[in-house]
């Protein structure tokens, strides 16, 4: 069986139904309490490749980070949005479940099933 990780946040409704629906079918995934132990750029970079996503698309742009940090700036890299997601990670999107070499991202939550082994 492969490993499922699931990046989560217990206070997000997307995210908690995204559980939900992986323990209904008796799955018990990693989790990762990513506010709590946000992931490093490395990672984060791997994770953005398993899910065929650009750092910008991996943005919450209705935090207040976003646009404190001036986030919607077109010129900024990847590497620096990175890094500001991992300096601030209630900037990721969530929730994201992780199945072996694929990810996706739960919105809305029954997404969380479309890469299940």
């Amino acid at each position: 069986m492969t490993e499922l990780t699931l990046y989560h946040n217990p206070r997000c409704s997307k995210s908690r139904g995204a559980l939900e629906l992986l323990e209904a079918r008796g799955l018990e995934p990693h989790i990762v309490r990513y506010l709590e132990n946000p992931p490093s750029a490395t990672e984060l970079q791997a994770l953005l490749a398993k899910l065929g996503l650009s750092a910008r698309q991996l943005l919450r742009s209705g935090e207040e980070e976003y646009q404190s940090l001036g986030l919607a700036d077109p010129n900024l890299s990847d590497a620096q949005l990175i890094e500001a997601m991992v300096a601030h990670p209630r900037l990721i999107e969530r929730p994201i479940l992780i199945a072996g070499d694929k990810a996706v991202v739960g919105r809305p939550p029954e997404r969380v099933l479309e890469i299940l082994p």
